[in-house]
């Protein structure tokens, strides 16, 4: 079983929208038995939410389930119970490193994009712009899934 935790500030824009993707796109592929997907927060004060409204309409708009997905937020054990961590800015990604070393790969969400203009993934919380985060989403998420499936044969 390969999993997969993304993670940004508090869970409820940016990973919590990966999680939903990515879970859309290994169920369209078959691979449900095979990976497994979650997302958390480095901060603590969004802990048990839903994903943010415009996550959900952008989500909705698409027709993919963001059922179960809440808020809650990164602790050191993450380090060694997923495979990938997968952090949606390099902030994020220092946060992560100061609970020190696991099995876990640890990225940069914008590695996966690709001609990324930013290392960051934009906080839609802060922009508003729920579509541009969708559309690098869906890209990084492909080529995430395309990795993996890659490592798997």
């Amino acid at each position: 079983m390969i999993r997969i935790l993304f993670v940004c500030l508090g869970n409820i824009c940016r990973s919590p929208m990966a999680e939903a993707v990515m879970r859309h796109l290994i169920e369209r592929e078959g691979l449900s038995g095979r990976i497994t997907v979650d997302s958390a927060g480095t901060g603590d004060w969004h802990i048990g939410k839903p994903p943010h409204a415009g996550t959900r309409e952008a989500l909705d708009r698409r027709g993919i389930s963001w059922e179960g997905i809440r808020a809650r937020q990164f602790t050191k054990r993450d380090l060694d119970a997923f495979d990938y961590i997968v952090c949606m800015d390099t902030s994020n990604r220092r946060d992560v490193e100061r609970f020190g070393r696991g099995s876990a790969r640890i990225l940069t969400f914008m590695e996966l994009v690709r001609d990324a203009r930013s290392p960051d993934v934009p906080d839609p919380y802060y922009t508003g712009n729920f579509e541009e985060v969708y559309a690098l989403v869906e890209e990084g998420c492909e080529e995430l899934l395309r990795r993996i499936r890659k490592e798997m044969e």
